[in-house]
């Protein structure tokens, strides 16, 4: 299987990268539409390539989360909605196919059309579109979901609603979006957006959260429900739906439920209870030592692993510049020296998970660790060339303990924060010139316990600096209030990226996101050369300026030294009660977000 998968990879990531080249102009709408060259699948497709389109309906999926849930809107910067809602219940106008790159295929749209240049986007329903009331989706619904979303909803649409310069009704089931500001990514993104009922919220506050869900016209709708304790989808047997060839295959089950915990201990023992009935594992050395109890020992409990071909994003501590103490670059590269990473990955997962090299790296858009940027890469960096950070031009590469001790380390650690203006007075502690000591919060979810076994021993690791570093866990929604305001000195950061990077690359990184709250730049970066490598991948036309400004991008963002990165893996772990199936053909993306239980089913 797993060479299956990379096969498939090479495959479509040659087709992206032969295609780049040529894009064509749309002289009629069509049923698809890839970020370059042409979609794979053809109008008369029968199912998407990963789904099974004989699977079985029925049967239950049980999930389990750590934490907990106060809100029901999950479009909004208030409150905090449970997992999964908003994939389950709500449909955008096209669909994505995790088999390619970037390529969409109609969903609530019928067809798509743009131009060569794509300056506009125009879509048209599907008359048999429906929301689950059984009200018809129309082209006022699509109006009215987008210009809220962009103007009150979470700050995550508002970048995109800004590059409109005109939304209008231009037939009985179309609608057309009119760019300011070249953005070849635009017309796929307008495509993800959610659709939801305009008169559902006529005379309410769309910006409150609240505990009355919005109407969608997904597979699913919500059942039972408690706040913090459980939440259940039903499937809508009247799912207009049903019969798409894009939905052959998928949202199988009659019922997906999450059972919330206090944290992923807890998760786990429910899990060896049988009371939820499928279990992510992130730690190898547990899934390697842990799984040995009765139901997987009698067959009734499944060990897969599924492997994938994504980049690894990045996962670890992520440092707020907005901080005084972690503004200088010295002295982030200090606390990336004294992360005793090989000593942590050992006691934690047995040593056995590659350490993350960089946010794109295990894919073409990586960068290469160590070496200097040249050809179409240097020429992109080059006229930032004075204001980048040393190492993004050079070349940088994460340090390597020499041991328990790490030593050398250390040592170049305190060489780096003296540079910086800290220095450990006669008993040891570590203060600049003003005598201020260097202290700081490590702010996390209560329910990581995996993270919270890494922060104690990085506090500890820290001490030999003179730092002292405490640990503070609240739960899910304080952490959500928090990091919303950048209210935390560090804290644990997780960025999945994908083969396709556009438009959210400026919400994660891009210099709004400094001052205004709820963006995802968490580490606070304000950087001009990363801003001009967005805009480049995003208007890329070949396919060398696309991956030469993501491998640039790449490296200003690793040589930021704003995350002290942990690891990742190169297939996921899922644990689950037998019944439960999944395809044979797995996509190049392998376990996204939502393949269980997007193409599961439950089998006896």
């Amino acid at each position: 299987m797993k060479h299956q998968i990379f096969a498939t990879f090479r495959t479509a990531m040659a087709v992206f990268l032969l295609s780049a080249t040529a894009i064509p102009a749309f002289a009629t709408p069509k049923h698809a539409i890839a970020m370059y060259g042409e979609p794979a699948l053809p109008p008369d497709f029968v199912s998407l390539p990963y789904a099974n389109p004989d699977a079985p309906a029925g049967g239950r999926i049980v999930f389990g989360e750590s934490g907990s849930f106060d809100s029901l809107n999950p479009f909004i910067l208030k409150g905090r909605a449970p997992w999964g809602q908003t994939g389950l219940t709500t449909e955008t106008l096209l669909g994505r196919s995790y088999d390619e790159p970037f390529t969409l295929y109609g969903l609530l749209a019928e067809s798509v059309d743009t131009d060569d240049a794509r300056t506009y986007v125009e879509f048209t329903l599907r008359p048999e579109a429906q929301f689950s009331d059984g009200s018809p989706v129309t082209a006022e619904d699509v109006l009215w979901s987008f210009q809220t979303l962009g103007t009150v909803g979470h700050p995550r649409y508002l970048n995109s609603w800004t590059k409109i310069a005109s939304a209008e009704i231009t037939g009985p089931r179309s609608v057309k979006f009119t760019f300011n500001t070249p953005d070849r990514e635009l017309p796929l993104i307008m495509g993800l957006r959610p659709v939801l009922k305009k008169s559902q919220w006529e005379g309410k506050d769309f910006t409150e959260s609240t505990l009355e869900a919005p109407i969608g016209s997904g597979p699913y709708t919500i059942g039972k429900f408690e706040t913090g304790r459980f939440i259940s989808f039903v499937k809508n047997p009247n799912w207009w739906g049903r019969d798409l060839a894009f939905n052959k295959g998928r949202h199988n089950l009659d019922e997906v439920r999450y059972d919330y915990f206090g944290d992923d201990g807890v998760v786990f023992e429910a899990f060896k209870a049988g009371e939820i009935t499928s279990y992510r594992e992130t730690n190898a050395a547990k899934w390697d030592q842990q799984y040995n109890f009765p139901a997987v020992q009698s067959g009734e409990i499944v060990k897969s692993e599924i492997p994938h071909s994504r980049p690894s994003g990045i996962d670890g501590f992520v440092m707020n510049t907005r901080r005084p103490q972690f503004a200088d670059w010295r002295v982030r590269q200090a606390m990336i020296l004294a992360f005793n990473f090989e000593q942590i990955n050992t006691t934690v997962t047995g040593g056995t998970a590659p350490r993350i090299q960089s946010y794109f790296s295990n894919s073409v858009l990586g960068m290469e660790p160590g070496a200097p940027a040249s050809g179409r890469e240097l020429e992109l960096l080059q006229p930032f060339a004075a204001d980048l950070l040393p190492g993004v031009i050079e070349g940088y590469a994460l340090p390597v303990a020499d041991g328990a001790t790490n030593r050398k380390n250390i040592r170049a650690a305190k060489k780096l924060l003296e540079e910086a203006g800290w220095t450990a007075d006669s008993a040891g502690v570590l203060k600049n010139a003003k005598g201020k000591t260097f202290t700081f919060d490590i702010l996390l979810n209560n329910g990581a316990a995996e993270v919270i076994t890494i922060a104690n021993m990085y506090i500890e690791a820290l001490k030999p600096l003179g730092i002292t570093a405490t640990l503070t866990t609240i739960d899910s929604a304080q952490m959500t209030e928090r990091t919303n305001a950048y209210d935390f000195d560090m804290t644990h950061m997780i960025r999945n990226m994908s083969l396709s990077p556009g438009n959210e690359q400026n919400f994660y990184w891009g210099a709004a996101g400094v001052t205004e709250p709820g963006s995802r730049n968490l580490m606070g970066m304000n950087v001009p050369a990363a801003q001009a490598m967005i805009d480049t991948l995003l208007n890329a036309k070949s396919q060398e300026d696309f991956i030469a400004a993501t491998h640039a991008l790449d490296r200003i963002l690793t040589a930021g030294r704003y995350v002290v990165p942990f690891w990742y893996e190169k297939f996921s772990r899922l644990a689950h009660v037998k019944g439960l199936k999944y395809p044979s053909n797995l996509p190049i993306y392998g376990d996204w977000p939502g393949f269980q239980p997007d193409v599961w089913w439950f089998q006896q």
